[in-house]
C-alpha cells in the first residue's frame, strides 16, 4: 500500500524551529496571541469604518466622464501582455487627458494606497483562507488555513512546500508557465491517480461570504472543471471574480515562484518598472503610463505629419502666389470672352427681330393685294368659264388626234413586218434551187469513194495473209523472269548492306551527339551565367525552373520579366561584390520584376497560384511597382560630400544590370541611397551618420544604409524628442552569389572522358566503314552487268510487241474500211433528194403568195385612218383659233386685272423672300443658341426676361463687340493648365489647411492629455519609487551593504525604467541588479529586499516568494528575515507567503504570524488532529506546570 503523502499543521505554535528566543517566550506567548489578537480586530475595524467613510466622501466627486478616442478601435488588449489572465480593456481618455481603463476617476487628489476593509478575523477580501489539496503533485490529501499576515511554510526539500504555491497559481486560473515547471494541467495530478482537485477559500468583501473555488483536473485530460461556491462555473468566471479581488499572481513582484527567482533579476528596468506600478502605489499609474506612451508615440507621429504638411502647404501657397497674376489676367480674358459670346448671341437675335418686322409688313401689304385681285377675278369670271371650256374641247381633239396617228404607226409597222417575211421566204427558196444543182456532183463523189475503199481493203487482205516472221514471246518473257529474280536477290543484298550502313551511322551519330554535348556542357561550365543558374537550382529548384519556362515563354507577356537579380545583376569589379551583396536579403536576390500589373498577374497566376507553368504550384516572389521616378528619396549625400566622408560611391553604381532592373534596385532596395566605402577606416562614422539621416525639406529622408569597410550601418532618427539619431550596425559576411564562380572540375572531369570515350569508339566505326564501303562496291558492280542483261532482253520484246501492235492496227483499219463502205453502198438514192426539194419550193411559194394578201388590206385600212387624222386635225386647228381670238377679247376687257396681279405678283415675291429671310435669321440665333455655352444661354435667356437688351440697336451691338474683340486681342492668352493647376493646388490648400488645423486641435488635445496624465503620473511614480527606494537603502544599511532604487526617465515614455543599484562590498561601487553581474545569493537578497520594500505599497491582497533565500550566508538571510517579520506583521499588512526549507536559530518572532510546517514520513496517522504540533505543545504546557505545582 502506497503511503500517504505529508500533511501541514496550520497552528501558530509549530514554532520548534525558531531558537531559543522562542522557547524562553513559549509559556507567554499562547496565552497572549488571543487579547492581542482581539484588540487588534477591534483597531482594524474602527480604522476600516474610518476608511469607509473617506471612500464615500471621496467617490462623491468622480467624475464619470469618459471621452472615446476616435482615432482608436475599442475592446483592444493592453500590448504589454501581462495582467491578469483576462487582460485588461484599451485605456481611454477623460476630459483631463488622463489614460485608464474603463472604470470612474477621482479628479480630486488620488489615494497613495487603497486600504480594503479588514473584517473582524483579520483578512482582507482576496486572502487565503483555506486550501484544500486531493491528489496534487505530492499531496494524497490535505488541508490548512493560512493567517491574516506572514505565513511561513517550512519543510524540508521534496516535501510538497513549492506545491502549494502550484496550487494557488493554478487554483486561481492562472497559466502554468507562471511556475516555470510542468505546461499541461495533467501533470500536476499525483502519479498514479485518475484526477485531483485544488480548492481555494478566498475571503470575500466585507459583508458578502467568502468565495471558494475548486478547479478539478484529469490524469487523462489537459482541461479541467471549475466550481465557484460549489456550483459549475467557467474559467472566464474565475478570472472575473479573481480580477475583482485585484489578485496580482502573474506579477513577479506579487507572486514569485521559487523557479522564477532568477526571471526577477532578469526582468529590465522597462520591465520592472510596469511590474511595479501593477503591484504597488496608486491603482491608475499603469493606465497613467499607457495614456504617456500611447499618446507620446502618436503626438510624435502627428508631430512629424504636422511638420511636412506645414511645409507642404507653405511650398503650395508659395507657388499659387506666383501664378495670381496669370489667374487674374486669364478671369478678365474669362470675362471678354463670355461678353463677347453673349453679344454673338444677341446680334443674330437683334437681326431676327428687324427681319421680322419687315417680314410682317410685307404681309400685310401681299394679303391686301391679294384680295384685290380675287376681286376682279370674280368679275370676268363668265368669260373665262366659256375660255375653259374652249381648252377642254381643244384638248380632246388633239386626244383623238393622236391616236389615230398612233393606230396609223401600228399598222405600218406591221406592213414592214410581213414585208420581211416575204424576203426570208425568197431567201430560202433561193437555197433550195442550189441543192437541186449539187445532187449530179455529190452522186459522182460517192462512186469514186467506194471504188477507193474496195482497193485498200484488198491491199490490207494481202499484207495480212503474209506476216514477217518474229521472236516467240513467252520464251522471252521467260527469260526476263529470270533476270528479274536474279536482279531482286542483288537488291535483297544491297538493302541488307543499306541497313547495316544505317546502323553504323546511326551509332556515328551518337557518339558524335555525345562529343557535342560534352563540349557544350563544358561551354555552359566556362559560362558564368548557366554556373548562377546551377548554383540557385541547387538552393531554389522552383526558382531556377521558372527562368528556364521564362525563357521560352517571354512572348507571353505584354513587356519583358526580369529574372532575379542573382542572374540579371552583375558586379564587374569583384572587390565590391561582397559590399553589394550585403544590400540584398534573400527573396531579394531571387524575386521576378515585372514591368506592369497585366504581367505581374499573369506571372503569379501561371507559376504561384496554378500549375500551368511548371506543372506544379511554386512559392517564387515577384514584384511590381508604377514606374514614378518622383517617388524616389533622393541620394542622401552629393558628390562632394561622398569624397569628404571617403565614399567609394553608391551601389547602384558598381552593378551591371538591364536598365529595366534599376528601378526595382532604387525603388525596394534602395542601392542608390546606399553609400559603400571599402575601407571603413577612413570613413567618420558619427558625421557620415548626421549626413545620411538629414532630413529634407518635405520632411524625406531621416535614414539610411551606408557599408564601411565590412561592417553594414543602417541609420535611423528617432520619432520622438531630439529626434537624434540610431544607428544598428552589423557584419557582412563574404560574396557568395556576386563573387566568381568556380567551374565544377568533377562534372569538367566527366565531360572529357565522355569525349574520349565517344573518340574511341568512333575510331572502330570508321574501320567497320571501310568493309561496308567495299561490299557495296562488289554488290553494285553485280547489279550493273544484271541490268545490263536485262535491259537487252527488254529491247527484243518491244520489238516483237512493235510487229504485233503494227499488225493489230492493220485489222482495225481493214474492219473500219469495211465498214464505211457498207455504209456509201446503203445512202439514199438521188431521185429522192430531189423529189424533197422540188415539195419545200411549192410550199414556199404558198407561204409568199399569203404574205402578198395580208399586206394589200393594211394599206387599204392605213388609208382609212390618215383620212380621220387629217378631219380630226382640221377641227383641232379651227377650235384652237376660236380659243385665241376669245382670250384676245378677254385681256382687252380685263387690263385692269392684269395691272393688279401684277403688282400682286411683285409684291408676293418680296413677301416670299422677307419670309424666307425672317426664317433662316431665327435659324441662325437658334443654333447660336444652341452651340452656346449652357452658362452663356442661361444668362441670356435671364436678359431676355428682362429686357435688358431690347433697348440696343444692331449697329450699337456691332460696335460694342467689336471694342470686346479688339480688348480681348490685347489681353495675352493664359495656359487653360496653368488655371486648372492654380484652382487644383487652391482646392488641396484649403483641404490641407483644414486637415492642418484639425491636427493641430488634436496635437493640443494630445498634449494637454500628456501633461494631466504626467502631472498625476510622475509625482504620484515619484513617490512610489521615493517610498521603495528609502525603506530599500534602509533594509541594505542596517545589513551593512548598500542599495538604491531610482527612476530612469527618458524622452520616450516607454523607456522609463526603475534602476535598482547594489553594492555589496566597500571595495565596490554601487552596480546595477543584472541576472549576470551579482551572484545567486546577491540577487536574491536584492529581490526580496525590493519586495519587501515594496510590500508596504502593495495593492494586491496577498503576495508569495519561494525559497528567496537560497544561496545567502547566514548574516544576510537573518537579516532578511528580521526585515521580513518586520514589515509583514503590522498592523495594516497584508497576507503574505514565505515559503523556505530551513531558518536558522534566534530569528525574531511577532504574533501574527503563523508557522505552517509540512510533516513527511513513512507513516502518517489516519486520525487528522493527531499529532496537531498545537495541540503537543498545549500538552507539554499543562504537564510542565503540573510537574511545577507538584
Amino acid at each position: 500500500m502506497a503511503r500517504r503523502a505529508v500533511s501541514v499543521d496550520t497552528d501558530d505554535s509549530q514554532k520548534e524551529n525558531a531558537g531559543p528566543e522562542i522557547d524562553e517566550r513559549m509559556d507567554t506567548k499562547a496565552e497572549r496571541s488571543v487579547k492581542n489578537e482581539r484588540a487588534s480586530v477591534r483597531k482594524e475595524t474602527l480604522r476600516s469604518r474610518t476608511q469607509e467613510e473617506k471612500e464615500d466622501d471621496q467617490d462623491a466627486n468622480v467624475d464619470s466622464e469618459v471621452e472615446e478616442d476616435d482615432e482608436q478601435g475599442e475592446g483592444e488588449e493592453d500590448e504589454q501582455g501581462v495582467g491578469s489572465p483576462r487582460g485588461h480593456k484599451r485605456a481611454r481618455l477623460n476630459r483631463d487627458g488622463d489614460d485608464r481603463p474603463v472604470q470612474e476617476e477621482s479628479k480630486g487628489k488620488k489615494k497613495q494606497r487603497t486600504e480594503l476593509p479588514r473584517d473582524d478575523d483579520g483578512y482582507i477580501p482576496g486572502s487565503i483562507v483555506r486550501v484544500q489539496l486531493h491528489n496534487f503533485v505530492t499531496y494524497d490529501y490535505v488541508e490548512f488555513c493560512p493567517g491574516p499576515y506572514l505565513n511561513m511554510i517550512l519543510g524540508p526539500n521534496g516535501t510538497g512546500k513549492s506545491s502549494i504555491a502550484c496550487a494557488l497559481c493554478i487554483g486561481l486560473n492562472f497559466p502554468t508557465s507562471l511556475l516555470g515547471r510542468a505546461s499541461d494541467l495533467h501533470s500536476f495530478v499525483k502519479l498514479g491517480t485518475d484526477k485531483g482537485y485544488v480548492e481555494l477559500e478566498l475571503k470575500g468583501k466585507k459583508g458578502q461570504g467568502n468565495l471558494t473555488i475548486r478547479r478539478n483536473l484529469s490524469a487523462n485530460s489537459k482541461s479541467s472543471t471549475f466550481t465557484l461556491n460549489g456550483e459549475g462555473a467557467s474559467g472566464k468566471e474565475v478570472t472575473s471574480r479573481i480580477a475583482e479581488l485585484n489578485i496580482q499572481v502573474s506579477n513577479l513582484c506579487s507572486f514569485l515562484p521559487q523557479d522564477k527567482v532568477a526571471e526577477f533579476a532578469r526582468m529590465s528596468p522597462q520591465e520592472l518598472l510596469r511590474e511595479t506600478e501593477r503591484a504597488a502605489g496608486d491603482e491608475n499609474l499603469t493606465s497613467w503610463h499607457d495614456t504617456l506612451i500611447s499618446a507620446g508615440k502618436e503626438a510624435a507621429q502627428l508631430r512629424e505629419t504636422l511638420e511636412g504638411e506645414k511645409a507642404q502647404l507653405k511650398t503650395m501657397e508659395e507657388r499659387n502666389e506666383l501664378l495670381k497674376k496669370d489667374v487674374e489676367r486669364y478671369n478678365e480674358r474669362k470675362k471678354i470672352e463670355e461678353r463677347i459670346a453673349l453679344l454673338n448671341l444677341i446680334l443674330p437675335v437683334k437681326v431676327y427681330s428687324e427681319a421680322l418686322k419687315r417680314y410682317q409688313d410685307m404681309k400685310v401689304l401681299q394679303r391686301q393685294l391679294h384680295a384685290e385681285v380675287q376681286r376682279l377675278k370674280a368679275r370676268n369670271a363668265p368669260a373665262f368659264d366659256l375660255l375653259k371650256k374652249l381648252d377642254g374641247k381643244v384638248g380632246q381633239l388633239n386626244a383623238a388626234r393622236e391616236e389615230k396617228k398612233k393606230s396609223a404607226k401600228a399598222k405600218f409597222g406591221a406592213m414592214k413586218k410581213r414585208y420581211d417575211d416575204c424576203d426570208a421566204l425568197e431567201t430560202e427558196v433561193q437555197t433550195y434551187i442550189n441543192a437541186l444543182d449539187n445532187l449530179k456532183k455529190e452522186e459522182k463523189d460517192t462512186a469514186r469513194k467506194i471504188a477507193d475503199l474496195e482497193h485498200k481493203i484488198r491491199d490490207m487482205d494481202e499484207r495480212i495473209a503474209n506476216p514477217p516472221e518474229m521472236e516467240d514471246l513467252e520464251m522471252i518473257n521467260h527469260e526476263l523472269r529470270a533476270l528479274s529474280q536474279a536482279q531482286r536477290e542483288i537488291q535483297q543484298r544491297q538493302s541488307e548492306l543499306q541497313d547495316k550502313q544505317r546502323a553504323h551511322a546511326n551509332e556515328v551519330g551518337r557518339w558524335k551527339a555525345q562529343i557535342n554535348e560534352a563540349q557544350q556542357g563544358i561551354s555552359r561550365l566556362n559560362d558564368v551565367n548557366h554556373q548562377k543558374l546551377q548554383q540557385l537550382a541547387r538552393w531554389d529548384r522552383s526558382c531556377a525552373d521558372t527562368i528556364e519556362w521564362l525563357r521560352q515563354n517571354q512572348p507571353r507577356f505584354r513587356m519583358p520579366i526580369m529574372e532575379p537579380a542573382i542572374i540579371s545583376v552583375t558586379v564587374p569589379d569583384k572587390k565590391y561584390a561582397t559590399a553589394v551583396e550585403a544590400c540584398f536579403s534573400t527573396t531579394q536576390m531571387k524575386t521576378f520584376v515585372a514591368q506592369c500589373e497585366e504581367d505581374y498577374d499573369l506571372l503569379n497566376h501561371l507559376v504561384n497560384d496554378t500549375d500551368k507553368a511548371l506543372g506544379r504550384r511554386a512559392r517564387v516572389p515577384t514584384w511590381f511597382r508604377p514606374r514614378v521616378e518622383s517617388t524616389l528619396a533622393p541620394p542622401p549625400l552629393n558628390a562632394q560630400e561622398m569624397a569628404a566622408m571617403h565614399f567609394d560611391g553608391y551601389a547602384i553604381d558598381f552593378v551591371e544590370c538591364p536598365p529595366e532592373m534599376k528601378w526595382y534596385l532604387s525603388k525596394e532596395l534602395n542601392l542608390h541611397r546606399t553609400a559603400i566605402a571599402l575601407n571603413g577606416t577612413k570613413v567618420p562614422v558619427a558625421q557620415a551618420m548626421e549626413l545620411v539621416s538629414r532630413l529634407g525639406p518635405r520632411g524625406e529622408g531621416g535614414g539610411a544604409t551606408f557599408i564601411a569597410g565590412s561592417t553594414r550601418n543602417s541609420v535611423a532618427r528617432s520619432r520622438y524628442g531630439k529626434r537624434l539619431p540610431q544607428n544598428s550596425t552589423s557584419d557582412i559576411r563574404p560574396a557568395r552569389n556576386f563573387g566568381q564562380s568556380s567551374v565544377d572540375s568533377d562534372a569538367m572531369g566527366r565531360y572529357d572522358v565522355q569525349i574520349a570515350n565517344a573518340q574511341q569508339e568512333l575510331s572502330k566505326l570508321d574501320e567497320r566503314a571501310k568493309v561496308l564501303t567495299e561490299e557495296e562496291a562488289g554488290i553494285r558492280a553485280e547489279h550493273q552487268a544484271k541490268k545490263a542483261g536485262h535491259d537487252g532482253v527488254v529491247e527484243r520484246k518491244k520489238a516483237v510487241q512493235k510487229i504485233q501492235e503494227s499488225f493489230q492496227r492493220m485489222q482495225i483499219n481493214r474492219d473500219n474500211s469495211q465498214k464505211r463502205l457498207e455504209e456509201l453502198r446503203n445512202k439514199p438514192s438521188v431521185n429522192d433528194k430531189r423529189a424533197d426539194l422540188n415539195r419545200k419550193i411549192a410550199a414556199n411559194c404558198q407561204k409568199r403568195a399569203k404574205l402578198a394578201r395580208d399586206y394589200t388590206a393594211l394599206a387599204r385600212a392605213v388609208i382609212a385612218e390618215q383620212a380621220e387624222a387629217t378631219r380630226l386635225g382640221l377641227q383641232y386647228l379651227q377650235t384652237g383659233a376660236n380659243q385665241n381670238a376669245l382670250k384676245e377679247l378677254v385681256d382687252q376687257h380685263d387690263q385692269e386685272f392684269q395691272t393688279a396681279y401684277a403688282e400682286y405678283t411683285k409684291v408676293n415675291e418680296i413677301f416670299q423672300q422677307t419670309k424666307a429671310d425672317s426664317r433662316e435669321k431665327l435659324d441662325i440665333s437658334r443654333a447660336k443658341l444652341a452651340e452656346a455655352d449652357p452658362e452663356i444661354a442661361d444668362r441670356f435667356r435671364q436678359m431676355d426676361n428682362n429686357k435688358e437688351f431690347e433697348d440696343l440697336t444692331i449697329e450699337g451691338v456691332r460696335l460694342e463687340l467689336q471694342t470686346q474683340e479688339n480688348e480681348l486681342s490685347m489681353n495675352l492668352n493664359t495656359n487653360a493648365g496653368v488655371i486648372e493647376q492654380f484652382e487644383r493646388r487652391k482646392t488641396e490648400i484649403e483641404s490641407l489647411s483644414r486637415t492642418i488645423e484639425g491636427r493641430d486641435r488634436r496635437m493640443a488635445k494630445i498634449e494637454k492629455s500628456i501633461k494631466a496624465a504626467q502631472d498625476n503620473w510622475e509625482p504620484a511614480l515619484e513617490k512610489l519609487v521615493g517610498s521603495i527606494g528609502a525603506k530599500f537603502s534602509a533594509a541594505f544599511d542596517r545589513i551593512g551593504c548598500a542599495g538604491e532604487v531610482r527612476i530612469s526617465r527618458h524622452e520616450d515614455f516607454e523607456k522609463w525604467a526603475i534602476d535598482i543599484l547594489v553594492k555589496f562590498r566597500d571595495s565596490e561601487k554601487l552596480q546595477l541588479l543584472t541576472g549576470q553581474r551579482q551572484s545567486g545569493g546577491e540577487r536574491s537578497l536584492t529581490t526580496i529586499m525590493y519586495l519587501m520594500s515594496l510590500t508596504e505599497e502593495a495593492r494586491a491582497p496577498f503576495s508569495l516568494v519561494d525559497e528567496i533565500n537560497q544561496g545567502m550566508d547566514a548574516r544576510a538571510e537573518r537579516a532578511v528575515h528580521n526585515e521580513l517579520v518586520q514589515v509583514t506583521c503590522q498592523e495594516d499588512s497584508r497576507q503574505y507567503f514565505l515559503i523556505t526549507p530551513k531558518l536558522l536559530p534566534g530569528l525574531r518572532y511577532k504574533d501574527r504570524m503563523k508557522i505552517l510546517c509540512v510533516n513527511n514520513g513513512e507513516w502518517l496517522p489516519e486520525e487528522r488532529n493527531l499529532g496537531n504540533m498545537m495541540n503537543m505543545i498545549n500538552a507539554f504546557v499543562r504537564h510542565s506546570r503540573s510537574n511545577a505545582s507538584e
